[in-house]
């Protein structure tokens, strides 16, 4: 619970009345921020993955917009989408499968999968079984291990879901997979872009791998460059992971070579152009993210500068505006670009055909 004390000095009733309300305003907010982070999610998604390793096993729930435990054949296309730090991931489902039917011809024969990474709060609250896989509460969109039943890196998850992909018995037909996040989801998958292991399997098979990052918190910078001014005795997190490659989970191994094949991949960077509020509740605002940027749509402009900056030949990764559009993962993949990036639709400039 938080308590705070107010000594008001002599003044106004109005001037009083106004620090009253600034105060309240600031509280609002604080709560509100809480709430991303320790309530739990409304519906816990229906389906289940075991993720198998050599650590043992865990599940995952998921949304599928098909039973992917047979063949599917017909299916050409797979968007995997992670939601954000509420981990929402029933809204996020119902905004997918919108943005698909709306695509038209280029949203079918697509598989639909919304991966949702829980925490304590919401086993409790659901009382869910323990083979249920949580993580601490931001700690599955930094790729951290989790804390039961056994220690799996949340892009264990991901890199399960692309194996399960790339299997010709289940889905022989496939040609290209979309792995998207918005928020926290889109920090998420940016960093696997980064780091992940798994996409191998799809390589082998002459699957094209799209990553869509969308409005994101913070970005994995590949050297202590930044934006904003940065002092590193004050904010020696700055260049750390998440925000750098320095004390990376256990699941990255040997950091070499990352940034040339993070350069040579199929990255979308999905921006709103209202998404402008340095206060957002939800917003990042240690001192590692803000030397990236005062808010969202900032951060994800110098990050896209920096890339082109460090690789100027770089043809494969593509910064698109959503105009109007602030902080909603519904209206990011429901817009004409959102859906272009997520199903090739017609409609966006900034992306090529």
């Amino acid at each position: 619970m938080l308590v705070v004390v107010v000594t008001l000095p002599r003044r106004t009733l109005a001037s009083r009345c106004l620090l009253v309300v600034c105060v309240l305003v600031l509280l609002l907010r604080a709560a509100s921020a809480e709430s991303f982070w320790h309530n739990p999610v409304k519906v816990v998604a229906p389906d289940r993955m075991t993720v198998v390793m050599p650590a043992g096993s865990g599940e995952i729930p998921l949304f599928l917009s098909a039973d992917w435990s047979h063949a599917l054949p017909g299916i050409r296309r797979a968007v995997i989408v992670v939601p954000g730090i509420d981990r929402n991931a029933a809204v996020t489902m119902h905004g997918v499968v919108a943005a698909r039917d709306a695509a038209g011809e280029q949203g079918r024969a697509t598989l639909l999968i919304v991966a949702q990474f829980l925490v304590p709060t919401d086993m409790r609250a659901f009382q869910l079984p323990p083979a249920t896989l949580r993580w601490g509460v931001d700690a599955w969109s930094a790729g951290e291990p989790a804390l039961g039943p056994v220690p799996l890196s949340s892009y264990d998850v991901l890199d399960a879901i692309l194996r399960h992909l790339a299997d010709p018995a289940i889905l022989p037909d496939l040609t290209e997979v979309v792995v998207a996040g918005h928020s926290a989801g889109g920090q998420m998958v940016q960093r696997y872009a980064v780091v992940g292991h798994d996409d191998s399997h799809l390589a082998a098979r002459g699957i094209h791998v799209r990553y869509v990052v969308a409005n994101p918190s913070s970005y994995l910078y590949f050297s202590d460059d930044r934006p904003e001014p940065v002092d590193a005795a004050s904010c020696p997190v700055f260049n750390r992971w998440r925000f750098g490659l320095t004390g990376a989970p256990a699941y990255v191994g040997a950091a070499t070579g990352l940034e040339e094949r993070y350069a040579a991949r199929d990255v979308v960077y999905l921006l709103g152009t209202a998404d402008i509020d340095p206060n957002h509740a939800a917003l990042d605002k240690s001192c590692g993210a803000e030397a990236q940027g005062p808010y969202r749509l900032a951060r994800g402009q110098a990050f896209f500068a920096y890339l082109k900056a460090r690789h100027p030949r770089m043809t494969t990764q593509h910064l698109v505006l959503v105009p109007g559009v602030a902080h909603s993962s519904v209206r990011m993949f429901g817009s004409a670009c959102g859906m272009a990036a997520l199903f090739e639709s017609a409609g966006c400039s900034d992306l090529p055909p």
